[in-house]
């Protein structure tokens, strides 16, 4: 880990992503190792993440409604503006 981690990790903080987006988004983004671990902690959502993935729309049976999210692409790390 270094500094850069520690201040994209506040950044994504200040954004006040939901607990459980942020988990499905590491595990997205794990290597191996990590993806097992993360599995291990996590097995509901890791079995969500995965049903999700391969269901049309990421929309599952028994769904409500299904919620638009308006996720901009626009980032800024420290030092950006």
């Amino acid at each position: 880990m270094s500094q850069y981690d520690y201040e994209c990790s506040k950044r994504i903080a200040m954004d006040d992503w939901p607990f459980y987006a942020l988990v499905m988004a590491v595990m997205r983004a794990a290597d191996s190792d990590n993806a097992t671990a993360l599995q291990a902690a996590f097995p509901d959502t890791w079995a969500e993440l995965q049903a999700r993935y391969n269901a049309p729309g990421g929309v599952l049976p028994g769904d409500a409604t299904p919620q638009a999210v308006t996720v901009t692409t626009e980032y800024r790390l420290p030092g950006g503006s």
